[in-house]
């Protein structure tokens, strides 16, 4: 048996540095998967039903970023709203999940020769897995280095070493830290985000490999703090929960001060389970409703007025330079406390 203590977003800050920043206008938040894959801010929106289809995936791509189709649909369906996603955007990278078994190379075959898509997501909840190192192989095989495979999800240095020597060129690293996963209750296995982040920006893979923080960023802070502790990306699904480019209904109460709301549940809910199997079988996520905020701009203008200013205060110009100038230290319970507005009013 081994006991390691591991960091969450919340345990840790970052050292203010610094400075020669005179403007966040100065601060370059771009990022690339690849040399075709560039992106103007390191933004993913994650590959579930109530968070990205075609409206998501048009609007991340309009505002520099990138959304990821979800998988839990017929081949058909996925493909039509990739080609929808490719007719408003025809010359940027478009993403589309996969699973590891069944139909995936069937649906990996049409969504890149009929729905145009340029990024294969294999998408699973334990990506340190047998299936996903066939799985990899064989999609490697079928389109060499055509299409850009990312794959996930996994929580340590060794799997991010393997999945990469397996052929994926970026890996989604966080297992049970997203708001509506419970596998770390359910089964009681996973890794803080953070801590997984910072052990697989250290793996030892001699290819480029790109890492996507996946899971517990709750605000633009977090994106910081893991952009510093070497993600190259984030994907994140509750920060985007309730906007308008959400699929699903905007639900309005019978009480009128009631506020507008919209469903967010994660793929391995009971009620996630039911729609795309018709059954349910491991339970580890749950579904809840959210308030309705509006347009996904105004979230997503504010997350990157955030993360300029976040890297302004390392006094870095961009991802690279904050991973270099980057301190950590870490802080108490009290510590969080004090971080947090904690005015109190009284009449």
């Amino acid at each position: 048996m081994k006991i390691a203590s591991s960091l969450s977003f919340d345990d840790v800050l970052l050292l203010p540095q610094y400075s020669s920043i005179v403007s966040r206008s100065e601060v370059d938040i771009s990022n690339s998967l690849s040399e075709e894959c560039r992106f103007d801010i390191p933004v993913i929106s994650s590959p579930m039903d109530t968070i990205t289809e075609e409206k998501m995936a048009t609007a991340m791509s309009s505002l520099g970023g990138l959304g990821v189709v979800h998988r839990y649909n017929t081949i058909d369906e996925q493909v039509n709203i990739m080609r929808k996603i490719k007719d408003k955007n025809p010359s940027s990278p478009t993403a589309a999940a996969i699973g590891i078994s069944g139909d995936y190379l069937e649906r990996a075959a049409e969504l890149v020769n009929n729905g145009g898509v340029s990024i294969l997501c294999l998408d699973v909840a334990h990506g340190h897995h047998v299936l996903m190192r066939e799985a990899l192989h064989k999609i490697k095989r079928s389109f060499g280095e055509e299409i850009h495979i990312m794959a996930g999800n996994v929580a340590t240095r060794i799997a991010f070493e393997d999945l990469a020597n397996w052929g994926a060129d970026s890996i989604r690293v966080g297992i049970g830290g997203g708001s509506i996963c419970s596998t770390r209750i359910q089964t009681g296995h996973g890794v803080p985000t953070f801590q997984s982040v910072s052990d697989c920006y250290y793996a030892n893979t001699d290819r480029d490999v790109k890492l996507i923080a996946d899971g517990g960023i709750k605000t633009s802070g977090d994106i910081v703090k893991a952009l510093a502790a070497g993600a190259d990306f984030v994907m994140v699904g509750s920060l985007l929960a309730g906007t308008t480019e959400t699929p699903g209904t905007v639900y309005h109460g019978n009480n009128p001060s009631m506020r507008p709301y919209k469903k967010y549940r994660g793929m391995a809910s009971a009620e996630a389970q039911r729609s795309w199997r018709g059954r349910t079988s491991s339970l580890e996520g749950v579904s809840v409703t959210v308030p309705f905020v509006g347009g996904v701009d105004r979230v997503i203008n504010e997350l990157v007025v955030g993360i300029r200013s976040g890297l302004s205060y390392s006094g870095s110009r961009d991802i690279l330079e904050l991973q270099s100038n980057a301190e950590f230290i870490t802080q108490t319970s009290a510590g969080l406390m004090e971080s947090r507005t904690h005015i109190k009013y009284r009449d």
